[in-house]
């Protein structure tokens, strides 16, 4: 099992639209606002990293409002 924390910028005025949004991806099991450089911060959990990738660039990049996203990666112990 791999985990991901995902930083996500999000357009002026999006971060609850995108908060909505990314509270409906079942694969993330935390997401937390965030007051500095970025708006969010999601806790994905993954089978592999490829799949953590898929997560990544398919359900949280696609949402409409997010402009950029840093993603650090790690196992689960």
């Amino acid at each position: 099992m791999v985990v991901g924390f995902i930083l996500i910028s999000t357009a002026p005025a999006k971060e609850h639209e995108v908060y909505n949004k990314l509270s409906k991806v079942p694969e993330i099991v935390e997401l937390h606002p965030l007051f500095g450089e970025y708006d969010l911060i999601a806790k994905i959990e993954a089978r592999d990293f490829n799949t953590l990738g898929q997560i990544v660039v398919e359900k949280v990049r696609s949402i409409e409002g997010v402009i950029d996203t840093k993603t650090l990666t790690g196992i689960k112990f």
